[in-house]
């Protein structure tokens, strides 16, 4: 288990040229938490590279939704569904902190160098959003990297309390419009449903996105595009904001308190993935029952229905969290734990390889096959998609200090040319 929970072996460097961190230094539960949080983030991306929109927001709308579909819905949902994504953000807000923390020691300008490294997050980001895949996440990270920074100061209690206050905004509102939806009329509730549903960009029939993604690039591009723009200007600060900021400001906290680095003692994670993981799993399933009594009815279950993943899912993300801990203690430099870090070690490099990789199987551009499989099957193109980066991964890193993009970034960021091969 690591002392120093700056990711650094300790030693501390004058040197006044600012240089990533080396591999080395790096505290490998960090890296195999954060391959574990990209890994399982695929098994609910898959439904947005590869069915109609309406499909991921309300699973009965289109498909088959019986028998073993069912139950890959529910197992992604319940164990996958927002879990990862919060695990990966908790690591954002930490790995941001870790940063300023080190270039502090150095003595070397962190802030500027994060807003460098930010900005180029965003100009990639932006290119894969509108290029490439319209789930991108890497904009509103940089958008919210650009302004959590500012609190990454502040003890931990005070972050914890800011990070849950904005998490909960965003929950408030879909509350709000979930009990204003059930006072309406007919009518009133039809035009709603057709409001968010579009908001959340699901307004055109499955039909019509089929015809689009097995379309060429062109068309994709024509399609993508403006959904992309209204989501960036509408929806990062009404939700995305709050929502994924929240989680950041939340994950400096607990990297502040040792809990990410792996500092704490083994009881402790033990509560924490026992008791706390419960607890959210616990609110996760009732949010399964309650779609169920709610008939699937498309505005309670995207208002209320959801809340109970919303939260349970931070719950179940911190239990996994403890997981790997304990999983890094007990298998050490295991191949399992060697897998995970190595994913987590080019972590960028993989989240843009999951997009190439998986608009190349389902959009017109390469094999076409948005809209054709079922749920079932699209968890086994997860698993394909996990081998390939999993094995990848490995063998770059035994060659390679960073990962081809990590490499890019970490230049763009120094503005010097960093050594990528491994020294013999």
């Amino acid at each position: 288990m690591p002392d120093n929970p700056s990711g650094n072996s300790g030693t501390t460097s004058n040197s006044d040229e600012p240089g990533p961190t080396p591999p080395s230094d790096r505290i490998v539960a960090l890296d195999a938490l954060r391959g574990f949080a990209l890994l399982g983030i695929l098994v609910i991306n898959i439904w947005l590279f590869a069915l109609p929109t309406i499909a991921s927001f309300n699973p009965t709308l289109y498909g088959d939704f019986t028998g073993a579909n069912y139950l890959a819905w529910a197992v992604s949902h319940i164990f996958f569904e927002q879990k990862f994504v919060t695990l990966f953000t908790f690591m954002f807000g930490a790995g941001i902190v870790l940063f300023l923390e080190s270039k502090a020691r150095k003595g070397q300008p962190g802030r500027r160098l994060h807003l460098s490294r930010t900005f180029w997050l965003l100009v990639i980001g932006l290119g894969h959003a509108y290029l490439l895949w319209w789930g991108d996440i890497l904009v509103f990270y940089a958008l919210c990297g650009f302004l959590v920074v500012w609190v990454w100061r502040w003890r931990p209690s005070r972050q914890l309390v800011l990070g849950t206050v904005m998490f909960a905004l965003p929950s408030l509102i879909y509350l709000l419009a979930g009990v204003g939806y059930l006072s309406l009329d007919e009518d009133g509730r039809a035009e709603l449903e057709d409001e968010l549903l579009a908001a959340f960009g699901a307004e055109f029939s499955p039909e019509r996105e089929i015809e689009i993604y097995q379309g060429g690039w062109s068309d994709q591009m024509l399609h993508r595009a403006p959904a992309v723009f209204e989501a960036h200007l509408f929806g990062f600060p009404f939700e995305a904001f709050w929502m994924l900021g929240g989680m950041m400001v939340i994950g400096m906290a607990l990297y502040k308190w040792g809990v990410i680095s792996n500092q704490r003692s083994t009881q402790f994670y033990k509560r924490v993935f026992l008791g706390i993981g419960s607890l959210g799993l616990a609110l996760v399933l009732t949010g399964v029952w309650v779609r169920e009594e709610l008939a699937w009815e498309t505005v309670p279950v995207l208002t209320l229905a959801f809340q109970f993943n919303y939260w349970g899912a931070l719950l179940l993300a911190t239990g996994y969290l403890a997981g790997i801990m304990l999983l890094c203690r007990w298998l050490q430099d295991g191949l399992v734990i060697q897998a995970l870090a190595a994913v987590g070690r080019t972590a960028f490099t993989n989240y843009l390889l999951q997009t190439v990789l998986a608009t190349s199987i389902f959009y017109g551009h390469g094999l076409g096959l948005f809209g054709q499989l079922s749920r079932v099957e699209l968890l086994g193109v997860v698993v394909l998609i996990w081998a390939i980066q999993i094995a990848l991964s490995m063998w770059w890193l035994s060659r390679f200090q960073f990962g081809p993009v990590e490499w890019v970034w970490r230049t763009l960021t120094y503005r010097t040319r960093q050594p990528l091969r491994l020294e013999s």
